[in-house]
């Protein structure tokens, strides 16, 4: 029987009836295939454009159970927008709206995995459930349709970077097929071949001292590998403390009296949540509710050259820094500042860490972010996490071999790190990230989207204050600290997802896959949200 639409909010009606929920049940999925398949039509955001209208998500009965297929959050868009034709890039998703608001009672009904069979397109979904961790946004799930390029141009703090990954899915089977896990007494395949990789790769790309394939002083590099970013910079702090307990000894001093034991921070930084990296991550709204941290931790100012010395003493074992501040603000120390830093350490004999984890494996544009600086800019410990893996959890620390020399035997352990399914998939993606052809893509994209940035502050200069980072980590700075999250806000609307970054900024970490097409759509969003704050200002 025909659907007839009504004006009311009251649910899809037939012939001024209720659909009977059996009919929903049995035909919606089939109903969606069609109209995803052959029916590209546009769709509206207000009642009387095309006769549909989405409901305002927070309100709808069904959130908790189905995704709702709406690109918008779709609250309260009066004011911000009328159309699909008002939106750049968003006629380009062919979604239409299919109703307008079921009955309560549909909620766990209606299978969600019988709409995603459906779609005869890719799927990329986020859900936000009610859960802590990191902040949620209102929107409790948003799904993304598209054919060639992910809609999410802020990856999750970076963690994911190739959105297609179907090669990832076929290793984690095959693997998963052979050993899970295995303790790491024993030998596993996978571990010492990527290992390996990335040893051979920053030798050959540059970092840790090494420059364009030749090392400064000769010195090799040890792998550990771990389960996430934290753990990995909670090993570094434990290289570095126990390093400094053996430049106390080899000066006469006695362990058990030893004072070099300081580790230093600086503002904006952002290492992980465990107590040891919490404590060295300088933003009050992480640390307070677990005070007291560890102690002995001084937090000092991203390039300021002549804080340095005061800063980083005789009792300095350690020293921890992102060459991009990710979480902070996409904020870059200067090549002059981190050659200071460098040069102190040297003096005192401090670790100096570089913490990667958001801004190395090719993200900067070089595969580590210092990786085309000179050697008196490297560091002795870099951790890496997030990409590593596609997602799939692990964590690593590189550090040169006189640093690790000190860590004998049972120093330091895991139980799941170094597993070979882990490593199986790490060695995949190293291998294809690192591969000439997807570099020059991942360039060319990078150069595109710095084009398409740095116009911004010449159209928005009463908004914008600078363009920040490099390659595929990008951060827009305001001028009003309040209008991050309102920019974060409307592009979401629009179907793109940004993120904040400290105080001030728009972060932009899309897949390292993402072409000049999901560029386009995303910074034409972007545009016009700068756009509509720019005129609600006048």
């Amino acid at each position: 029987m025909p659907l007839a639409r009504s004006r009311s909010r009251d649910g899809l009606q037939s012939a001024g009836n209720k659909l009977p929920m059996e009919h929903i049940t049995l035909w919606f999925p089939i109903i969606l295939y069609l109209r995803f398949s052959f029916l590209p039509f546009k769709y509206s955001l207000h009642p009387g454009d095309n006769d549909l209208y989405p409901l305002p998500f927070s309100r709808s009965p069904m959130f908790r159970s189905i995704s709702n297929f709406l690109i918008f959050k779709s609250a309260h868009l009066g004011e911000t927008c009328t159309t699909a034709n008002d939106i750049p890039g968003c006629w380009e998703l062919h979604l239409r709206v299919l109703w307008e608001r079921f009955s309560s009672a549909l909620v766990g009904t209606l299978p969600t995995q019988l709409f995603f069979l459906s779609l005869p397109t890719t799927v990329y979904y986020g859900y936000n459930a009610s859960l802590p961790g990191y902040p949620r946004s209102p929107l409790q799930a948003t799904l993304f349709i598209s054919t060639s390029f992910s809609l999410v141009f802020s990856r999750p703090r970076g963690k994911i970077d190739l959105t297609k990954s179907n090669f990832t899915v076929k290793v984690i089977n095959e693997e998963a097929g052979k050993l899970i896990h295995c303790s790491n007494v024993y030998h596993n395949e996978w571990a010492p071949k990527l290992a390996e990789k990335l040893v051979q790769l920053t030798q050959s790309e540059g970092g840790l001292g090494f420059r364009g394939g030749e090392a400064a002083g000769g010195e090799g590099l040890k792998v550990f590998f771990a389960n996430s970013g934290t753990e990995a910079n909670e090993g570094a702090l434990k290289i570095a403390r126990r390093y400094g307990k053996s430049v106390w000894a080899k000066n006469g001093g006695r362990e058990d009296a030893c004072t070099k034991n300081h580790i230093v921070c600086f503002e904006n930084s952002f290492h992980g949540r465990s107590m040891g990296a919490l404590s060295v991550t300088s933003n009050p709204k992480y640390q307070k509710p677990f005070e007291p941290l560890i102690p002995n931790v001084h937090v000092g100012k991203l390039n300021d050259i002549e804080a340095l010395e005061g800063l980083i003493t005789g009792d300095t074992c350690g020293v921890i820094v992102e060459p991009i501040q990710g979480e902070g603000g996409i904020n870059a120390p200067t090549e002059e500042w981190l050659r200071a830093l460098r040069k102190r350490c040297n003096e005192v004999e401090a670790v100096l860490i570089y913490d990667e984890i958001q801004c190395g494996l090719f993200r900067s544009g070089s595969m580590w972010a210092h990786s085309k600086m000179p050697v008196d800019c490297h560091p002795d410990i870099l951790t890496m996490a997030k990409p590593l893996a596609n997602g799939f959890p692990i964590g690593a620390l590189m550090v040169k071999d006189h640093i690790a020399s000190p860590m004998g035997v049972g120093t330091h352990g895991t139980t799941f790190g170094g597993s070979p399914l882990s490593c199986a998939v790490g060695y995949h993606v190293v291998q294809r990230l690192s591969s000439p052809a997807f570099a020059a893509e991942v360039a060319e994209t990078s150069r595109h989207l710095d084009r398409r940035l740095s116009q911004l502050p010449q159209w928005y200069p009463g908004l914008l204050k600078e363009v920040r980072g490099r390659g595929l980590i990008r951060g827009l700075g305001f001028k009003d600290s309040s209008m991050p999250g309102r920019i974060v806000e409307l592009a979401r609307e629009r179907g793109v997802f940004f993120l904040t970054a400290g105080k001030d900024a728009v972060r932009l970490v899309p897949s390292l896959n993402v072409g000049k097409e999901g560029v386009d759509l995303a910074m034409d969003v972007l545009e016009s949200c700068l756009h509509l704050c720019s005129e609600s200002k006048k």
